[in-house]
């Protein structure tokens, strides 16, 4: 017909051996540099985050996601209260506050 011989190719190694080896080392590597890259320091940051929410006491100075500066009034499980300027007092959710700021910072 068309086609006069076929031949197939043979290898020489066996199924499972180097050459798959050689397959899955590209993507272990990638994973790797994606966990050391992208995954452990977004983990780091939560876990410092969750530790200085839960490190909140009254009278902290805080500042939160919204741009609010406030001293810290009350203390909830998922609330607190904080006092932004004269006696005004707002809730916010613990999770929303940023940064605990220094002693004196908010006058």
């Amino acid at each position: 017909m068309f086609i006069s011989s076929a031949f197939a190719q043979t290898t020489s190694a066996t199924p499972g051996g180097p050459d798959l080896l050689m397959q899955a080392l590209p993507f272990v590597v990638m994973f790797g540099l994606l966990y050391f890259i992208m995954i452990r320091p977004q983990m780091k940051r939560q876990k410092e985050h969750r530790a200085m929410i839960e490190a909140l006491a009254k009278g902290d100075e805080i500042a939160t996601a919204g741009g609010l500066l406030g001293k810290v009034t009350k203390l909830g499980d998922s609330y607190i209260g904080l006092e932004v300027a004269g006696g005004v007092e707002v809730q916010v959710q613990r999770s929303a506050v940023v940064q605990v700021l220094p002693k004196g910072t908010i006058k």
